[in-house]
């Protein structure tokens, strides 16, 4: 019997990243390799790279780099690169970057699920003219789509549609990514479906901009339209929405949120910048009254709404007027949970040309007061949390002393917070109640004894 080859796969970035993983994953499986946690024994290492702002590329970079001596003095015989990296920088990149030459193979975001074809391709024909499979536009999966979960088996995520076709100045996904495609709503509807029946109580819906669902397609529908489908799936405890804009959110998507009890009341915003200067360098649509705006309609009409956002430091032409500004709208608002990128000018994008750079030591220290002033606020608001009794999703058991952690419907997975609970039995994927009993800026930490009467948070 033909021993099959052994693959080791690291997944960088976000979590769209990681359900390209998964179908690559799906690929390889039905090629006939087989995979290993070890990349010290693995025949073939592929590295599913981020390139959205520099730090992901240099992240990517040094990942390899770690994985090049394992192709030159270990088991590896084959390394490859895919995803955004070589998408992004093409066949140039190995001149822009040296150190990958060593690199045997380069996928680009169209070519995911026939990456098992691509290997076996390499190693039939070794005079290949390149060693670049770049294909546009980006691969866009359906519910047939071969993939392996990489998440537990209780949680997944649902990608609804690929690419985006906003023209943020400081974005390189559209070059990345290409413009705007939804998937099928049967598509997706199908492929919840499969994931219930398989035990996952929480899906989370990520897209590029999922908020601009359905748009582009004939007849057109909306995210609206499509959550109300989705809540009609009778084993499926939690829906979350994740990578919002705010140009996006109709009266109609609220009333769907605020309305069906499996839709989190929680939404993940990223609105970058709140000075209208520098919202409008950005190319954004809204302003920051109407920003002000969308957000008080959203705490109105969805009760114990937890809001999500990302703002940008130290964008092109930030004066202090800008920033204090921008601090001033973070105090007002109290987002419960708040992520923050240092500007990153990016080569390609309409930013990249602006000049007017604001230096490096006051983007960091801006940086800082932001988050300083976000730790405060989401310290107060966990604060609050004492005494309530929430619903937790057991996520992970410490088999020393049996102490469980989960989430709550207002913690993403991988993004937020988590709850750790030091009395009570569950199983990983059961849904318990628990009383929170202390709180730090990002954590909880409960049990599942002596149970207060059911809080309006559920």
């Amino acid at each position: 019997m033909e021993l099959k080859e052994k693959v080791y796969l690291e997944s960088l970035g976000c979590s769209k990243n990681l359900i390209d993983s998964e179908v690559m994953l799906g690929s390889l499986l039905q090629g006939g390799y087989a995979f290993t946690t070890d990349k010290s024994e693995a025949d073939i290492i592929i590295v599913n790279t981020c390139a959205f702002i520099n730090d992901a590329t240099q992240e990517a970079l040094e990942t390899i780099a770690t994985l090049i001596p394992l192709k030159k003095n270990g088991a590896c015989r084959k390394l490859v690169v895919a995803g955004c990296l070589p998408q992004r920088y093409g066949s140039h990149l190995t001149r822009k970057f040296t150190e990958l030459n060593d690199v045997d193979l380069f996928v680009g975001v169209g070519d995911f699920p026939i990456i098992a074809e691509l290997l076996n391709s390499a190693d039939r024909d070794t005079s290949l003219p390149s060693p670049f499979h770049l294909n546009t536009p980006p691969f866009l999966l359906d519910h047939t789509t071969p993939r392996i979960r990489a998440t537990p088996p209780h949680t997944a995520y649902v990608k609804i549609a690929e690419g985006c076709s906003h023209r943020c100045t400081f974005c390189t996904i559209p070059l990345i990514k290409g413009p705007y495609q939804s998937r099928l709503p049967e598509s997706i509807l199908t492929e919840v479906h499969t994931l219930v029946e398989e035990g996952v109580k929480e899906i989370n819906l990520i897209a590029q901009d999922t908020t601009f669902y359905g748009k582009d397609l004939t007849p057109k529908t909306d995210l609206a339209h499509l959550l109300h489908q989705l809540s009609s799936i009778k084993k499926l405890t939690w829906i979350r929405i994740l990578y919002c804009h705010p140009d996006h959110l109709t009266s109609d998507l609220i009333a769907v949120i605020g309305k069906e009890a499996k839709i989190c009341n929680y939404i993940d915003l990223p609105l970058q910048h709140s000075s209208n200067t520098i919202l409008k360098k950005m190319g954004r649509g809204k302003k920051n009254s109407q920003i002000k705006k969308i957000i008080a309609q959203l705490r109105e009409r969805i009760p114990e709404l937890w809001i999500r956002t990302t703002l940008i430091v130290g964008f092109p032409g930030e004066t202090t007027d800008d920033f204090n500004r921008l601090m001033e709208f973070v105090n007002e608002m109290e987002f419960e949970h708040l992520g923050a990128f240092k500007y990153s000018n990016e080569e390609g994008t309409q930013a990249y040309s602006y000049g007017d750079t604001v230096p490096p030591d006051i983007i960091e220290e801006r940086y800082h007061l932001l988050m300083s002033a976000q730790s405060a606020i989401a310290f107060k608001k966990n604060q609050a949390l004492i005494g309530t009794r929430q619903s937790v999703l057991i996520e992970d058991i410490d088999k020393e002393n049996g102490l469980l952690s989960g989430r709550t419907f207002f913690q993403a997975p991988d993004i937020d917070g988590i709850v750790f609970i030091s009395q009570g039995t569950a199983r990983i994927g059961d849904m318990v109640e628990v009383c929170i009993t202390d709180a730090s800026e990002y954590d909880l930490f409960g049990d599942m004894t002596h149970l207060p009467e059911r809080d309006t948070i559920i």
